[in-house]
């Protein structure tokens, strides 16, 4: 019955997914725009304890419910471990009515042909079955798109789907995510061949196969309609790019259908040094903000 309430949730509830899954190679980053800087932890294991703590931050903000929010991608370290005593996707969902989705990708190959591919997934069925027993819903894997080479471009599409079916067969819907580099100088060719693609491939599936898709802002405005409207997309979200929460909430309005799975235009403002009353009021503006885009 709560997976069912769950994709209901997902298919067709007013809000937006935040993504709350930096890795390792994000998080320095993530955490210096947070105000802690590179000296504040001495090893790996230090440095995801900090981002956790901002995680766990975010999480316990009054605004994040599922009233907006209405799903969350955890890092797979964020899943391993608790918010406020309860393991996280538990906490959630049974807390905060906030649908867990957990992210699977090993980072990047090196660019070929315009494109980043995904690194292997080494244990792959192990962890689907894990994040299951967890309680997750679903996946989400990222690769890049950095040119318009039409054969680099169809093979992310292929690895894309080839990874979802394997998601599928285990019983959790995949976010399939790829972003096309918002400094691509020819970005709209870009993404007119991963329209087609994607279309190509949706076309593919079976029905009872549903996916969800993560794309970059395009270029231009409801260009991803027929991908929302698709009957095996169960919904078509946004991330922010690199753009500024302003212009992504921006971007994000002018295209019917699609909502936000921001990442860092979700945290822009966060510090470590403010208040919780402080915190709390960044964090409800920036949820306010963002949810108001993906219902427009």
């Amino acid at each position: 019955m709560a997976a069912q309430t769950q994709a209901d949730q997902i298919r067709s509830a007013g809000g937006f997914i935040a993504a709350l899954d930096q890795s390792g190679g994000s998080t320095p980053k993530a955490l210096r725009l947070y105000g802690v800087d590179d000296d504040a932890w001495g090893n790996e294991d230090e440095m995801f304890d900090l981002i956790h703590a901002m995680r766990a931050r975010i999480v316990a903000a009054p605004a994040f419910s599922g009233a907006q929010v209405i799903g969350a991608i955890l890092f797979e370290q964020t899943m391993d471990r608790d918010f406020d005593g309860m393991p996280a996707a538990e906490h959630l969902w049974n807390v905060q009515n906030v649908v867990p989705f957990l992210k699977i990708d090993k980072g990047l190959e090196d660019e070929t042909l315009g494109v980043q591919l995904l690194r292997p997934i080494p244990g792959l069925k192990d962890t689907l079955a894990r994040a299951t027993d967890k309680g997750v819903f679903g996946t989400k894997e990222r690769s890049v798109i950095h040119a318009a080479n039409a054969e680099g471009i169809k093979q992310i599409v292929d690895q894309q789907f080839e990874l979802a079916n394997a998601v599928l067969d285990e019983g959790l819907v995949p976010i399939i995510e790829p972003e096309v580099n918002i400094n691509a100088p020819d970005k709209e060719a870009c993404e007119d061949i991963l329209l087609a693609e994607l279309a190509a491939a949706l076309d593919g599936l079976p029905e009872g196969r549903d996916v969800m898709l993560k794309l970059t802002l395009p270029s231009q405005n409801d260009l991803y309609a027929p991908l929302v409207a698709h009957p095996r997309t169960m919904r078509v979200v946004a991330l922010s790019g690199g753009y500024s929460r302003d212009e992504a909430n921006a971007r994000l309005a002018a295209n019917a259908g699609m909502i936000a799975s921001f990442s860092r235009a979700l945290t822009e403002g966060l510090s470590a040094g403010q208040s919780d009353e402080d915190f709390n009021a960044a964090i409800a503006a920036a949820i306010d903000s963002i949810h108001a885009a993906s219902t427009t």
